[in-house]
């Protein structure tokens, strides 16, 4: 059970490049075909890859076992800014639900899936992920445990 509810450490970047391009892909179908539910299966999966990396992930799955392996040889990064990023993703799935189902706003929904599309592909297509870059500042600042720090001073490049 341990091994289900865990996130891995190191990450493949190619397989979050690939998640990300995934993410950009039905977050414009759900603008584009306005079929609101889709918000719920975008925010599954980042419920899905915080709580268990791609383990119960339909996204993360394809990426790791089918799509990444395909695309070349894996290059490790730190699994922690990684989790953190999904972590914001969910964050903006969540809110866009909210927007739309609580809030009556579709509008409003759609914007929060756009700046989250924005994002993501930053992330698949430049390899520019933004909660990375914010982790990394929050270690610097001292927000992050000392140890979380040391996990992925150890996959950093020179």
């Amino acid at each position: 059970m341990r091994y289900v509810f865990s996130f891995p450490n190191p990450v493949n970047e190619v397989a979050a490049r690939v998640v990300a391009g995934l993410v950009v892909g039905l977050s414009l179908a759900t603008i584009l075909t306005g079929q609101a539910w889709l918000m719920f299966v975008l925010a599954y999966g980042f419920l899905a890859r915080v709580a268990t990396g791609p383990t119960l992930s339909p996204m993360g799955l394809l990426a790791t076992r089918v799509i990444a392996p395909r695309i070349g040889e894996p290059k490790l990064v730190p699994g922690p800014p990684k989790r953190f990023a999904q972590t914001v993703g969910l964050g903006f799935s969540v809110a866009a639900l909210v927007l739309h189902f609580v809030a009556g706003s579709p509008v409003a929904a759609n914007v929060v899936l756009a700046v989250l599309i924005l994002f993501a592909a930053l992330e698949a297509f430049l390899g520019f992920c933004a909660g990375c870059f914010v982790f990394d500042y929050l270690m610097r600042w001292g927000l992050v445990p000392q140890s979380v720090c040391e996990e992925c001073a150890n996959f950093r490049s020179p």
